[in-house]
């Protein structure tokens, strides 16, 4: 993601110092992600989505598609945007994996995914898929998969 925050800097023709202020971030900051010291975090790349309403998501994340989102494509940055079902695993952020058992086991004090669905299913709320993995995102940019 580096190389494509560089290349998008010099579309925009902005320097470093002008796209952290822009997205409210330190200045050193910008030049650690584009040298590979650090990866973006989560509030990064919303924070320059919403700057940016023309940046492809897609592009930025997953390098896939056109830097820019052309002009009849709307995307309401105010509004979650969910992809469409797609088969591929291409176009995922995460690839699909099957995780052992014992990952899916429960957080201390917390109900399993499987005590979650028979709760759904019981109060006739089951939805017609099932779950096959929750991300949980922390403040910190780190994230845990069960």
């Amino acid at each position: 993601m580096n190389i494509r925050i560089s290349q998008f800097l010099n579309a925009e023709n902005i320097t470093q110092a002008q796209f952290a202020d822009t997205i409210g971030v330190a200045r050193a900051s910008i030049s650690h992600i584009i040298a590979g010291r650090n990866k973006p975090s989560y509030d990064f790349i919303t924070s320059v989505l919403k700057h940016y309403p023309r940046l492809n998501p897609y592009w930025l994340m997953l390098g896939k598609g056109r830097m820019y989102i052309d002009s009849e494509s709307k995307i309401d940055v105010d509004s979650p945007v969910l992809p469409q079902k797609n088969d591929s695993q291409t176009d995922l952020l995460f690839p699909l994996e099957t995780a052992p058992a014992e990952e899916m086991s429960n957080l201390p004090g917390e109900e399993t995914v499987e005590q979650t669905m028979e709760q759904a299913s019981h109060s006739g709320l089951a939805p017609s898929r099932r779950i096959s993995r929750i991300i949980v995102l922390f403040d910190d940019g780190s994230f845990q998969e069960f």
